[in-house]
């Protein structure tokens, strides 16, 4: 009986490896406007970097079994289920680091260790003026999934249309300033690709072997934030919101930027972004409604220490603008196959140099 059990268990395991096929595609992301852009643009009679900022990026998935590769001409990232570990490849300095998911845990542990340290020194210390005033922003989540029916063809494929729309709106207790950071994407969802489900249940795999790794990838500017109750109760709308989202993703429109009344953002579908003069800059809402609160009190900053702003001007003739647009980003997924993916693809490239990976702060 117990040579029949082993038996079946072994013919199981080699049943659900057979089943599992390699699948790969193609992910084109480019930044197509924005006030990052025409600041870009400036930039690019000085860099070449700059001027670089609005091509395509193309990358190569390839999913074969418990590993997954993202190949981009100037970066690779290899997942490697089995052996536990991420690997990063440079290829413009042809080197490459290796972490395991221990080593990935133990970095975040001592994160939030000292993050909490540091939590506990402000308490002790309340008279003392902290330079991360994270703790005294008033924060109010808005997040809503809107399907609208309307489909289009993308890479061949039917999809329809959803619209996610994120406001996260901030005020500073001591100050009063207010701003709000805003992030729409539209969404054009398949029902269905032959061999995606590689993709989706290698994600879960993944997931389930970071562990607390996923759960407490959170910076300890982000930990401050997400322990107001305004920030919990944001995650769970978020949770339900995102369950209206049927399909895969195919194209993806994302804008990010800043609005003075905390409306959310029009998507590419509903106003696309105007052609010719440059899009009012985040400087220019700053000025006007203090925006650059929340873009600092996230985890890109501290709140500025500059004065309330004076009262503007009358208003003239000129319609003065609500919104500003830093970045627009376009995301979509083509070139589909079940072909087999050879081995080989899965390891640096011989001649790279290993070196050891940075530390997280």
């Amino acid at each position: 009986m117990k040579s029949l059990s082993v038996l079946l268990t072994c013919t199981l395991a080699s049943t659900s490896a057979v089943a599992r096929a390699d699948f790969t595609y193609q992910e084109s992301t480019q930044i197509t406007g924005g006030s990052v852009v025409s600041m870009m643009k400036f930039a690019g009679a000085f860099s070449k970097q700059a001027r670089q900022v609005g091509d395509p990026i193309l990358t190569s998935v390839m999913v074969k079994g418990n590993r997954m590769i993202r190949n981009s001409k100037d970066h690779s990232e290899i997942i490697d289920l089995d052996a536990g570990t991420v690997t990063e490849i440079d290829h413009l300095r042809k080197q490459y680091t290796t972490v395991t998911f221990e080593q990935m845990r133990q970095q975040m542990e001592a994160a939030v260790a000292k993050a909490k340290a540091e939590q506990s020194k402000q308490q002790e210390q309340p008279q003392q003026p902290s330079s991360n005033d994270s703790q005294n922003v008033d924060l109010k989540f808005n997040i809503k999934v809107r399907n609208t029916g309307a489909s289009k063809d993308v890479a061949g494929l039917s999809a329809k249309e959803s619209i996610m729309t994120m406001t996260v709106d901030a005020t500073d207790q001591k100050s009063g300033q207010t701003g709000s950071l805003a992030i729409t994407t539209d969404m054009y969802l398949a029902p269905d690709i032959p061999g995606y489900d590689e993709v989706r249940d290698f994600d879960r795999r993944y997931a389930i072997k970071m562990g607390t790794v996923i759960n407490g990838a959170i910076n300890p500017q982000m930990m401050a934030m997400m322990q107001q109750p305004a920030a919990g109760k944001g995650m769970a709308d978020m949770v339900e919101e995102m369950s209206k989202l049927k399909g895969i993703p195919v194209l993806q429109i994302m804008r990010m930027g800043t609005t003075i009344d905390g409306t959310p953002l029009p998507a590419a579908s509903e106003a696309p972004l105007p052609v010719g003069p440059p899009p009012p800059s985040a400087g220019d809402i700053a000025k006007q409604s203090a925006s650059s609160a929340i873009m600092s009190s996230l985890p890109f900053g501290g709140f500025g220490k500059k004065k309330k702003q004076e009262a503007p001007p009358p208003a003239t003739d000129a319609a003065q603008p609500t919104a500003a647009v830093l970045v627009e980003m376009n995301t979509q997924m083509t070139n589909f196959s079940k072909a087999s993916v050879d081995p080989s693809q899965f390891s640096p490239p011989a001649g790279y140099k290993q070196v050891e990976p940075k530390q997280m702060d």
